[in-house]
């Protein structure tokens, strides 16, 4: 362990580190993350995490272990985040970046994606367990209404989740989609222009409805390196809040679900613990129009598509359908 990490390590731990594991997570020069797993001489085991980015600053890290507390509440197993031993996350140097630190407790329990590995297909049943006691978490959730921060989840829409985003996630994406369709041939354009102006005519009417929608403060990434299951694949709980935030609980539901029967699923789910109201049911499909008809897939299907005139009509054809075909998520809102 080098110098600058051994003296970060003494600002938050006693004992000395015998061993260090490091888990590198940047995502070019302006996201710098690490991860360190690091034992002591005492057999205990620590994490330390630092990041140089404009989402990870003292007040954001103290929203992340505010919620992570929250769910702990609840009965969910979620690994603590600790301050130094003055009360702080500190800014400090470390390769040559200001770094926020924190720590966490080192996880009791496997994730997902690390406990299936390559058998994952054959534990289906299980999949189907956790996803769904996954939902009935997250509608627990929801229904404290917490309001605890400004601070959005990274799932956020009609603002920024950080100061660098120039747009929220699901317009950016759909700016991205419209830029690849204007290049296509020009047999596709008046179908493309008629899929724009519907998307941007639903989102400019959803805007007003969505933002009297209730919200709560979510983890805002349940993807299955974040899932945590017992030794028997129970689901028991989640960790990395580093995208965590205030968000509306309807659209955390659509943007963690692929496709309608994904919805539908968790929908159900979530009513069992949560009573949606009518402006929810009355938004959702307005809200499923919006997220998913231009969503980065919808991007990666027309490229994949090159040249191929049936291939790339199949992909319009689909985002146009969710545009416009009438989807009644409200029997499955209770």
């Amino acid at each position: 362990m080098d110098e600058e990490l051994k003296w970060i390590f003494a600002l938050f731990f006693d004992g000395a580190p015998t061993s260090v594991q490091t888990i590198d997570t940047s995502r070019g020069d302006a996201d710098f993350r690490a991860t360190f797993i690091i034992e002591t001489s005492a057999g205990m085991k620590f994490v330390l995490k630092l990041a140089d980015n404009d989402f990870t600053f003292p007040e954001k890290i103290a929203v992340w272990q505010r919620t992570v507390e929250e769910y702990r509440k609840l009965g969910y197993y979620c690994p603590r985040i600790f301050r130094d031993r003055l009360g702080s996350f500190p800014i400090v140097d470390y390769k040559g970046h200001k770094c926020a630190a924190y720590a966490e407790e080192y996880s009791k329990y496997q994730a997902a994606e690390d406990r299936f590995s390559d058998d994952f297909g054959e534990n289906e049943a299980i999949y189907h367990s956790y996803k769904r006691e996954i939902w009935r978490m997250t509608a627990r959730i929801a229904a404290q209404y917490f309001d605890y921060t400004e601070y959005p989840s990274a799932y956020c829409m009609y603002e920024t989740f950080c100061p660098s985003d120039k747009t929220d996630e699901v317009l950016e994406n759909a700016l991205a989609w419209k830029e690849y369709a204007d290049t296509l041939p020009s047999e596709f354009q008046a179908q493309v222009e008629r899929i724009w102006r519907l998307w941007t005519d639903n989102r400019t009417a959803l805007e007003p409805i969505y933002k009297k929608l209730p919200v709560s403060v979510f983890q805002a990434d349940l993807n299955p390196s974040n899932i945590l299951l017992d030794d028997e694949g129970r689901f028991v709980g989640v960790y990395d809040f580093n995208l965590c935030g205030r968000d509306v609980f309807l659209n955390y539901l659509m943007r963690e679900n692929r496709d309608v029967p994904g919805i539908r699923e968790a929908l159900n789910a979530a009513a069992e613990c949560y009573r949606f109201s009518e402006d929810e049911k009355d938004a959702a499909l307005m809200l499923f129009r919006c997220v998913k008809p231009l969503w980065y897939t919808r991007v990666e299907e027309l490229k994949e598509a090159g040249s191929d005139h049936g291939a790339i009509k199949k992909a319009l054809d689909q985002s146009e359908s969710e545009l416009s075909t009438e989807i009644d998520f409200k029997d499955s809102m209770g």
